[in-house]
């Protein structure tokens, strides 16, 4: 049976996170706190779990392996449930890093590629991400600055507000800055190369480095997004939409619903719906259920038009 799915997420608890999921999202957890959150996740031990209706209690990931139609016909390119939607609280800075292309995992034989996007839902004043560098460089120049500690005197840092959007492509060195609360799309994926950490110790040691791997996928020059948000476009009954992003691995929109919006969950893809703001109701396939921040909810692929009212901000992604 199909129907619209509420998502109890999994609650990851990392040295740099915060509780602000916990007090801001409703997130419940009795971890130390709150890093992540991964709203819609069949990857390793992480996964969410069904929290209505008759398959209350089953993890997505079950769900999909069962019937992998539930993702859709354009999930028939892929191996494995396609993405990772997650909400990211950093109190502290996130280690400056870059992901790999399927091509480069499937080359060395291990994980694979991850391209996301963030949206940023709330930060502090002033706060700044890094993304890319200042100017080109050479690779002996990169390896240089990281074995020297001054990699953080080449990189760009961009300061950051609410509603801002980054297309993080494979190969683009980044960083999550302290005081920044968004939400993530990617790949399905959770193959990171870290290339400097502050020196943190994490239990009296340093996290390790991947710094080969790193030099050989790292875009060497200022940060580029390839996409870019569209002009918001009004919504029939109230508010409007922007598409935010159309790869090959996902469909980013964020919807701000002022009434009412109307949908389709095709036999193409599923829909997943993650509330960042406001309160609510969805109806479709003849069941209502109320909305309200912090929650997700997974529409399987051919579950129909459904219609969402109320005042809220959600983030929209397809396949």
């Amino acid at each position: 049976m199909i129907y619209a799915m509420k998502l109890e997420p999994a609650v990851v608890s990392i040295p740099w996170g915060g509780k602000r999921l916990v007090e801001d999202y409703g997130l419940q957890t009795d971890k130390a706190n709150a890093a992540e959150a991964w709203m819609l996740s069949c990857t390793g031990e992480d996964l969410s779990l069904v929290a209505n209706g008759s398959q209350k209690g089953k993890s997505l990931k079950e769900l999909y392996e069962a019937n992998p139609a539930i993702i859709g016909k354009n999930g028939s390119v892929f191996d494995k449930f396609p993405v990772l939607i997650k909400f990211i609280d950093a109190r502290e800075s996130l280690s400056v890093q870059v992901h790999p292309d399927d091509q480069y995992a499937a080359f060395v034989g291990k994980g694979a590629g991850k391209t996301e996007a963030w949206y940023i839902l709330d930060c502090d004043p002033g706060v700044e991400l890094v993304v890319g560098f200042k100017e080109p460089i050479s690779e002996s120049d990169f390896l240089r600055a990281i074995e020297d500690g001054k990699l953080m005197d080449l990189v760009q840092k961009v300061k950051v507000k609410k509603g801002d959007f980054f297309f993080i492509e494979s190969g683009t060195l980044h960083a999550i800055g302290a005081g920044i609360v968004l939400a993530e799309v990617q790949q399905n994926s959770n193959t990171t190369y870290r290339v400097f950490d502050y020196n943190r110790l994490y239990g009296g040691k340093l996290r390790p480095l991947h710094v080969d791997d790193a030099v050989n996928v790292t875009k060497r020059e200022p940060y580029k997004p390839s996409i870019l948000p569209s002009k918001p476009k009004a919504l029939e009954a109230g508010g409007e939409r922007t598409d935010l992003a159309a790869c090959d691995f996902f469909v980013m929109s964020v919807l701000d619903v002022d009434g009412s919006s109307k949908g389709l969950a095709s036999d193409l893809s599923f829909v997943s719906l993650l509330i960042v703001e406001g309160e609510g109701s969805l109806t479709a396939g003849g069941q209502k259920m109320g909305l309200k921040k912090g929650e997700s909810v997974f529409l399987p692929a051919g579950l129909g038009e459904y219609e969402i009212q109320g005042n809220l901000k959600i983030i929209e992604t397809r396949i």
